[in-house]
């Protein structure tokens, strides 16, 4: 039984078997992934590869310890535009884009206009990210920070749909 995800692509259970596989370890040979799944090594290549080109799988990454690279600050941040009539949100987003300590950006609804997971190696070092970069962002009205306390639960992992579920 095949279930449509998006208007792309529709993706069968053996599909979704390769996602849950990758989402567990994107570094799976094809070969292991076919024996996984009992199928052989080409038809799996091109699912993986289908999968691929329509943009389902959209890169593979290592999860990094941020704190064993010197990163101690983890701050979600809040930001609220004065307007939305001059293109100040959208410069805004072009900037965003280009930083590295920018780990995720969301536009979203309620009192901010975005929120950003910033990523810092000290409290001073995050300050200096604050005045120097996003205060000076034409158009902001006021920037909120949430510094994390402890992680409790972190990664990229989709819960994926299973066939037959509406």
């Amino acid at each position: 039984m095949q279930k449509k995800i998006s208007k792309r692509i529709s993706l069968d259970e053996t599909d979704l078997a390769i996602l849950e596989l990758l989402q567990e370890d994107a570094s799976i040979s094809n070969a292991e992934l076919s024996e996984r799944l009992s199928l052989s090594l080409t038809p799996c290549w091109r699912r993986r590869k289908r999968m691929e080109e329509a943009g389902v799988i959209k890169g593979y990454q290592a999860n990094l310890d941020r704190r064993m690279l010197g990163l101690d600050i983890m701050a979600f941040v809040h930001i609220r535009f004065s307007t939305h009539a001059d293109h100040a949100p959208d410069a805004f987003e072009a900037v965003i884009a280009q930083l590295p300590q920018v780990v995720a950006c969301h536009k979203i609804t309620g009192d901010a206009d975005y929120v950003l997971q910033v990523l810092a190696e000290d409290l001073d070092s995050y300050s200096d990210f604050i005045e120097q970069v996003l205060r000076r962002q034409v158009g902001i009205a006021s920037i909120q920070s949430s510094l994390a306390l402890r992680e409790v639960k972190t990664g990229s992992r989709i819960a994926i749909p299973k066939p037959g579920k509406d």
